[in-house]
């Protein structure tokens, strides 16, 4: 495969590229879920196929096949030289991509437990287990439960001499249960929201999460949530659990800093970026407790891996640094722009698509504060944890989220169950509200598999650590 990756690179030189690189991957999806008790989708899906990028006259040009074979190689490379040349006479700025990459090796996410080793009966059991848990419990209408286990082999080359293999794995899973009554619909889900919590990891990773021993408190908060507490409404302080920050810095700290949309060459799905270049180094994110890195080296997280799709090598990257604005996410090409070399930001989601700017792991770093102390510093704050809904303007600047759950805090505990929660806010005076984080053994590394960008559009895997934080005169609930 390293071969047909490096025989693409060479036709396209020989058709007049300036710069050439080339991906063979290969994917193995296999996918299980659960609808109250029955078998919803069982699939165990296999792509492989080859994308071709070039730069040619100033401008980048991109094809793909599926085809492994040499005439398709070259009718593929001639392809992207086309579009390249093409793209040519739309007049813009010629690309530069700064220095040379040439990185050589082999990467694995380290595992203890392959997932395609488990029989699919096995994983389909526990599923149900989970799902006869859930069942028990009057006034859950639906239930559901899914794993997802992924492998994906991955052969790089360029025109600089790179070469590189990697074979990363992930593995999803979760359960929601859905009660209805009293005029309300409720869910809650474990060990986060929207499906599934992702990591890179095998197995083990699904062995560690117990859904089967979770699955009664799920569907008992669900269905205690009907006739709970509405949210109340005005100015308070704020408790968000970690699943619930890590999705708070994925929409309002992730999609601002990706290059791209700061110069307004990436606009889809999630707009452009207040984070202008100005504010680089100066700007006041947060508060002297926000401290964001961007890394793609930390174990579990769906951004980490060897190289990215321009053979950069995974590294760390600080984003905030006491509440000040350090860095962005980078492409060789948006790095240039800048009088930087990129960090290894440029992934796509597929053989099949173009490389974009993209996040790796985005998190908030753990402060000083224990869970217990935190709470007993917190009488009266509102606890808010796992998303059910969101809404962010196409400058990530004014956001509106809802949580699956909500609780007052009294006397140093989470007391009475609130429905419906919300909060809003704007991106830096919330981050600036931040007085509190907590440490390190309250942080996880929560994944996002659904993050979408570009146009044909891409779903991309992020990570996001996080540990519960405080926000102090947040707005919640519906404000006049």
């Amino acid at each position: 495969m390293q071969d047909l990756a490096r025989s693409a690179v060479e036709a396209a030189l020989a058709g007049g590229a300036d710069y050439a690189d080339a991906r063979v991957v290969e994917n193995r999806t296999e996918t299980l879920r659960l609808r109250n008790g029955l078998i919803d989708t069982l699939e165990d899906a296999e792509t492989i196929g080859l994308g071709i990028r070039v730069l040619a006259n100033g401008a980048w040009g991109f094809a793909s096949s599926r085809e492994l074979t040499g005439p398709a190689i070259q009718r593929t490379s001639a392809q992207a030289l086309e579009v390249a040349r093409a793209s040519a006479l739309v007049t813009g700025e010629p690309v530069e991509l700064g220095p040379a990459v040439d990185s050589r090796g082999q990467y694995q996410t380290p595992i203890q437990i392959d997932p395609f080793s488990i029989d699919p009966q096995e994983k389909l059991s526990l599923l149900q287990r989970a799902d006869r848990s859930m069942g028990q419990r009057e006034g859950v209408r639906v239930r559901l439960g899914n794993l997802v286990s992924i492998r994906e082999r991955k052969w790089f080359a360029n025109s600089d001499g790179a070469a590189t293999e990697q074979t990363i794995y992930e593995l999803g899973g979760g359960i929601m249960a859905v009660a209805v009554g009293e005029g309300e619909v409720q869910q809650r889900s474990y060990p986060t929201s929207f499906g599934r919590q992702q990591v890179t990891a095998g197995w083990e990773a699904a062995l560690g999460w117990d859904l089967p021993g979770h699955a009664e408190r799920v569907a008992a908060e669900a269905v205690e949530l009907l006739s709970a507490e509405p949210c109340p409404s005005g100015i308070h302080t704020l408790i968000l659990g970690g699943d619930q920050v890590a999705l708070q810095v994925h929409e309002s700290c992730g999609h601002p800093i990706e290059l791209d949309r700061v110069y307004g060459t990436e606009a889809a799905y999630a707009g452009t970026s207040f984070l202008t270049p100005e504010k680089l180094g100066t700007f006041r994110y947060g508060s002297e407790a926000v401290n964001l890195t961007a890394e793609s080296v930390r174990a579990l997280g769906l951004g980490t891996f060897g190289w990215d799709d321009e053979g950069v090598p995974a590294q760390s990257t600080p984003i905030v640094r006491e509440g000040i604005f350090q860095g962005y996410l980078m492409s060789r090409e948006t790095a240039a722009r800048l009088g930087l070399v990129s960090n290894g930001c440029m992934r796509a989601s597929g053989w099949n698509r173009i490389p974009l700017v993209r996040m790796t792991n985005v998190s908030l770093e753990p402060g000083r504060w224990a869970l217990p102390e935190l709470l007993a510093d917190s009488e009266g704050a509102i606890f808010m944890e796992t998303n059910r809904s969101w809404s962010i303007d196409d400058r990530r600047y004014n956001f509106q989220f809802g949580t699956e759950v909500g609780y007052e805090i009294r006397g140093g505990k989470l007391g009475r169950l609130l429905r419906n929660c919300t909060y809003t806010g704007i991106t830096p005076e919330f981050w600036n509200s931040c007085d509190a984080v907590c440490d390190a053994s309250q942080w996880t590394m929560y994944g996002t598999p659904n993050c979408g960008k570009g146009q044909p559009g891409q779903q991309m895997h992020t990570g996001h650590g996080a540990s519960p934080a405080r926000f102090r005169n947040a707005r919640i609930g519906v404000l006049g």
